[in-house]
């Protein structure tokens, strides 16, 4: 069996990293209000809260950076903006590979990755990462409005929607590390790709203690398109019939003036 996923409706809407840590955190816990560093016992921050894709993007990483309050595990997840995913399975038949069936997926992030500071099993247990929906076998993943299938079936399309994500570099296979430095300042760095979705990401970080999340931070990241490429892709988006007419218009031209070209020679 062989399947392709196809993206039917994506959430709309880099620069790369030289700011050394210390600084960041030393002004990120001295923002704090005066009294509240003790009862809050998770703060953090990311380096840079937009992501700009021009021409020449090749990926980036964003530093994430933050402090705690006594002990515990820091665990991050970056998710996406959701997205109606077509998973198509391919069989073959008579010798030709065709198409023989296609399930949708609603609410599907379009990126997806995780760090910790431990490996995750010892951090959490298996009922509290379900929960949090950390890793990716714990993203639930709902089925499009209409959609039917055996239990047997939907772990297939399932795997196979993840398996895709994971070839494209959009579900990193392996967790990232979460560092500390000493026992209360950490940090980690996100790495977005170059084929990574435009829209808006949400970087959770977690503190748990004990098998239990103790506190919890919510950051948006936003991922744009910059530059005359954007002005592009916002013209082609809003206006895609003209973009049509100017598309066909600009490859006759093309065409005609090649033939003067080669008929001059």
């Amino acid at each position: 069996m062989s399947t392709t996923l196809n993206t039917v409706r994506n959430s709309r809407p880099a620069s790369r990293l030289s700011a050394p840590i210390g600084p960041m955190l030393l002004a990120l816990i001295l923002l704090l209000p005066a009294g509240r560093a003790s009862a809050q016992e998770l703060v953090a921050d990311l380096s840079n809260h937009l992501v700009a894709i021009t021409a020449g993007f090749t990926g980036t990483e964003v530093l994430l950076f933050g402090a705690i309050e006594g002990e515990g595990d820091v665990v991050v997840a970056v998710t996406g903006p959701t997205q109606e995913v077509l998973v198509r399975r391919k069989d073959k038949l008579l010798g030709i590979w065709l198409n023989t069936r296609s399930v949708g997926f609603a609410d599907v992030p379009a990126f997806y990755a995780i760090a910790s500071s431990r490996p995750l099993e010892e951090i959490a247990n298996a009922a509290v990462r379900a929960r949090l929906e950390i890793g990716t076998g714990n993203l639930r993943l709902p089925l499009a409005e209409g959609e039917s299938l055996t239990a047997t079936d939907e772990a297939d399309f399932r795997a196979a929607l993840i398996r895709r994500k994971q070839a494209r570099g959009l579900y990193p296979p392996t967790v990232g590390q979460v560092g500390f430095v000493g026992r209360t300042l950490f940090r980690t760095r996100l790495f977005l790709p170059s084929n990574v979705p435009t829209g808006t990401y949400t970087v959770t970080v977690y503190l748990i203690r004990e098998q239990e999340v103790v506190s919890a931070q919510t950051t948006p990241l936003l991922v744009s398109k910059a530059g005359f490429g954007a002005d592009v892709y916002e013209f082609a988006y809003n206006h895609s019939a003209a973009y049509g007419a100017i598309a066909v218009i600009i490859a006759v031209v093309a065409g005609w003036l090649a033939s003067l070209v080669f008929r001059k020679s």
